[in-house]
């Protein structure tokens, strides 16, 4: 019987504010701030289109932002394309800290655009 490959695990990502993620991550589930308005985590498939809604929404917000990078295959609470094109997932609930299998710090510029991200390490410990 020939060997059948694993599918490829399915990550996208989310833009947290630092202190909302840790102050979150050792709980059941992560919840941002705009949850409770919005209903749903907003995510990106792509680190690097990350940097579209960081800039379009977040630039002028202070303070440290992490990329969240989240294993969808762990995540338990319903997770749906709504709007295209499909690479904008929203997850319906909480996301387990489990499914977060990295971290990576925002670079910004000076007037706070968003530049890029640095690799933290697995869920939020050092490299």
């Amino acid at each position: 019987m020939p060997d059948v490959p694993e599918p490829a695990p399915r990550h996208t990502f989310h833009l947290a504010r630092s202190d909302e993620w840790q102050a979150q991550r050792h709980t059941s589930g992560y919840r941002p701030s705009a949850f409770a308005a919005d209903g749903f985590v907003h995510c990106t498939d792509g680190l690097d289109r990350l940097l579209i809604p960081a800039n379009a929404y977040f630039a002028a917000e202070p303070g440290p932002f992490v990329a969240l990078e989240i294993d969808l295959d762990r995540v338990t609470a319903e997770v749906r394309y709504d709007a295209d094109p499909p690479i904008y997932p929203h997850v319906y609930g909480p996301i387990e800290p489990a499914a977060v299998v990295a971290t990576f710090a925002a670079e910004r510029a000076d007037d706070g655009t968003f530049t890029g991200f640095r690799r933290e390490g697995p869920a939020g410990q050092p490299a």
